[in-house]
């Protein structure tokens, strides 16, 4: 059996996120930590992979700790829904998750923001010598949404519900985690919101399709 779910949806920043851009070219003076932006529009986004690697992340502690298993030796179900570059053990990721793009700005901007992003000052204290070390770190808004894409490639009906189970913990994971940097912060806190599966290539029984919705549903409540 050959066909494709989409998985669609928005993520809801919840605390001020940054996942970080290049700063080869600042200027003196300039953010010492800007986040990443679509190079088109200049807005933030959130890459793919930044997305898929922190599910992967995530799951693997759940599922590999709880059988024992290495951090590099990752369960089946984690392996069969991600992929791996293992020798003698490739597998072609079955999840495909694109960038995501800013959804809500006309929103944003009737509440009367300029910008996108905010300027967080931390330091950081050398402990052997007390010196501060300040920084400028840009981050995304809170209230900021994200339109969320991802296409699941069916290869066996029967492992349909499993990996959707899967993926569901790991948005549920992530709800109580952080995406991006200085989670320990508070940065990065997130939420999944309307999350709604479709076939939109070959045909899956309207029955599975169901139990898809349901499993997402119940994964993340709000």
């Amino acid at each position: 059996m050959y066909a494709k779910i989409q998985i669609t949806g928005t993520i809801e920043v919840k605390t001020g996120m940054h996942i970080g851009g290049s700063s080869v070219f600042a200027a003196i003076g300039a953010v010492d930590s800007p986040v990443i932006k679509d190079s088109r529009t200049r807005l933030p986004m959130i890459p793919g992979s930044s997305l898929k690697g922190k599910l992967r992340t995530l799951l693997a502690k759940e599922y590999n700790e709880e059988a024992g298993r290495k951090p590099d030796d990752d369960a089946p179900c984690l392996t069969r829904l991600f992929g791996s570059a293992k020798k003698e053990q490739v597998k072609r990721s079955r999840v495909l998750i694109s960038d995501m793009f800013l959804a809500n700005e006309e929103e944003l901007r009737n509440q009367g923001l300029q910008g996108f992003t905010e300027i967080k000052f931390e330091n950081t204290i050398n402990r052997a010598t007390a010196v501060a070390n300040p920084r400028q770190i840009e981050r995304v808004v809170r209230g900021t949404l994200f339109d969320l894409d991802i296409i699941y490639e069916v290869e066996e009906e029967r492992e349909i519900s499993e990996d959707f189970s899967v993926l569901a913990e790991g948005f549920r994971l992530l709800e109580y985690d952080y995406l991006g940097g200085n989670g320990s912060r508070g940065y990065g806190k997130v939420a999944f919101h309307d999350l709604y599966a479709e076939t939109v290539i070959g045909e899956l029984p309207d029955d599975v399709l169901t139990q898809c919705n349901d499993i997402l549903q119940k994964a993340v409540k709000h």
